[in-house]
């Protein structure tokens, strides 16, 4: 049986440790161990998945500049989403004979730099334009990676939302504005993680409440103020002093709640109905361990972003919905089965290895754009018996002859694609949304970094010129280009939104969306793990902050319960175990 191993990160330096369960996952897989520590591991992945980025991008086929998931610096070859998905070319015209003197890895980039990509990742969508990463959408703008919503604007990690705007991580909602992560919500406004809320404002980890301000773990509650109870009228009264139209009236609020959820404890985990599992914002899961923003999946570890649920898959970032058997693949779902070392690819998808783009297929290795194929490597068809024999030489050749980067970075069959392969910038993809990233540290890793191009737009007026109150804004601000208070980018306010934040009485944001999607996911910890242990010392947490309202089971001795954690042991957070945690909740 195997025992716990500890390696060096070929990336990074820094020590990491195999598990016997992992080296039994590793066998299932019939692949070598990883090189790369979990958190190098989940950054390489991600450096091939920009989320919520729109280019202008030259189409190969018409020469014309069309929105794009690929920066015009990136040198790929892309057709117009809607051309790609058609009979119209045919992506084995791009096939080659396999070159053993050469890294296959190598001519496998090669390839992908010839075969045509679709400009956008989309599928069963309708008046949805402008958005990416996305299925079964109708009438989203800037949507990215969402499924089954309707009528939504400026939301990341979407499903089954209606009439929602600017949100990250949300689910079966509606009517909700600045919201991440939550649940069956209904005319939430500026929530951070809410179940089953109705027109709550500006609160964290709330569950069945409605008509509450300012509150913090509060089940079953309404008419409160910041955990205070009030009566219907005096909570209503008290609502409409607030001035909530105003953007001054509403930062000094949100000021003054982000100070007050700093007194109230937290739990170290966000995560519901789930059995035996690790890492954060976990939920109706089993078995599922050091991962991040999952649901509905079984027997996972060291995965990402995965909200239609998985099984059996390890070092996956990116969707779901019946995927089983996957490893070190990224944006792979929907029906998707032994899957390795792959990204982008979805749909129906069957035994496929270091494979971009191949919608429908099975058994194929190294293929790029290639639609419901089987048995061909480098786009190249083959026979299954042909395909058979080759596979396990063209293994044998990856770990023979490894491709080795520029960093002296050794990547034989078992690894990722290089991070030298990508497409993007750092800065343009998920590793920003994920992990502490700057330009000194991008150099260290020989990751690009790229300053964003200036918007083409003429600024028309500046963020701080905004009016302050909703009640003064007219629809002549919708022919407005604002100037980003954070970056300085051009942005608009679309009719539709105009028409939501009236409705609701909400004044104009000052942020253009990628800085508003920033500062949501700054809400959320990095999916980094900790040791920790509980702060209740009895009577009150150790540093004398918060006061228990109930008798715990260790009494007045301090609780001994330890855990893993994604807050670091410096936060300003009071973190309790589970069971001091829900002594705590009223």
């Amino acid at each position: 049986m195997a025992t716990t191993e500890t390696k060096n990160c070929q990336n990074c330096k820094h020590s990491f440790t195999i598990e016997p369960d992992d080296f039994g996952f590793y066998e299932k897989m019939q692949v070598p161990p990883p090189t790369w520590c979990p958190e190098c591991r989940m950054m390489r992945r991600m450096l091939f998945w920009n989320e919520h980025n729109f280019f202008k991008k030259l189409e190969k086929r018409t020469g014309k500049e069309i929105f794009s998931a690929y920066p015009p610096e990136a040198d790929r070859e892309i057709y117009e989403r809607d051309y790609w998905w058609t009979d119209n070319w045919d992506p084995l015209s791009y096939g080659r004979d396999i070159d053993w003197n050469k890294s296959f890895l190598q001519q496998i980039h090669e390839l992908e730099l010839v075969v045509p990509l679709p400009a956008r990742s989309m599928i069963r969508n309708v008046n949805c334009d402008y958005s990416n990463e996305c299925a079964d959408l109708k009438n989203c703008y800037l949507c990215f990676n969402a499924d089954q919503s309707e009528d939504c604007m400026y939301g990341v990690g979407m499903l089954q939302l209606k009439n929602c705007m600017d949100m990250l991580r949300l689910t079966s909602s509606e009517l909700c504005y600045e919201m991440f992560g939550g649940l069956k919500n209904y005319q939430c406004f500026f929530g951070n993680v809410l179940t089953g809320c109705r027109n709550v404002w500006l609160s964290y980890n709330c569950e069945d409440c409605s008509n509450c301000f300012g509150c913090v773990n509060l089940r079953h509650k309404q008419y409160y103020m910041f955990n205070k109870q009030y009566t219907k009228e005096e909570y209503f009264a008290k609502l409409k002093e607030m001035n909530l139209g105003s953007h001054k009236a509403l930062s000094e609020l949100k000021e003054q709640f982000r100070q007050f959820s700093l007194t109230q404890p937290r739990k170290f985990i966000t995560a519901l109905q789930n059995q035996n599992v690790t890492g954060d914002f976990i939920r109706h899961s089993k078995n599922t361990h050091q991962s991040f923003s999952i649901v509905d999946s079984e027997n996972v570890k060291y995965a990402q972003s995965v909200l239609m649920g998985a099984k059996e898959t390890y070092d996956y970032t990116n969707w779901g919905n019946n995927v089983e058997l996957v490893y070190e693949s990224q944006s792979v779902g929907e029906n998707a089965q032994r899957i390795k070392f792959t990204y982008q690819a979805f749909s129906g998808i069957n035994d496929l290895e270091y494979c971009v783009y191949c919608p429908g297929s099975n058994n194929l290795f190294g293929c790029v754009g290639m639609h419901k194929k089987q048995y061909c490597i480098l786009n190249k068809q083959y026979s299954k018996e042909e395909y058979l024999e080759l596979v396990p030489k063209i293994k044998k050749h990856m770990t023979d002859m490894p491709y080795v980067d520029k960093q002296g970075r050794v990547y034989p069959y078992g690894e990722f694609f290089p991070l030298e392969f990508s497409p993007y910038a750092v800065n343009e993809t998920t590793v920003m949304d994920f992990m502490e990233m700057d330009k000194e540290k991008a150099a260290r890793y020989g990751l690009v970094w790229r300053e964003p191009n200036p918007k083409e737009y003429q600024i028309t007026i500046k963020a701080e010129d905004l009016p302050d109150h909703i009640n003064e804004v007219t629809d002549v601000m919708i022919k407005q280009v604002i100037g980003c208070a954070t970056c300085g980018r051009g942005y608009r306010i679309i009719p539709a939104e105009m028409v939501f934040l009236k409705r609701f009485g909400l004044p104009l944001p000052r942020e253009c969306f990628n800085c508003r999607h920033t500062r949501r996911v700054h809400l959320r910890n990095w999916p980094v793990w900790y040791n920790g242990t509980c702060q209740c010392i009895g009577a009150a947490d150790s540093r004398g902050i918060y006061k228990n309202i109930a008798t715990h089971t260790h009494g007045q001795d301090a609780c001994a319960n330890v855990f893993v954690t994604s807050y670091a042991p410096d936060r300003k957070e009071i973190v309790y175990c589970e069971a001091c945690y829900q002594a705590e909740v009223v």
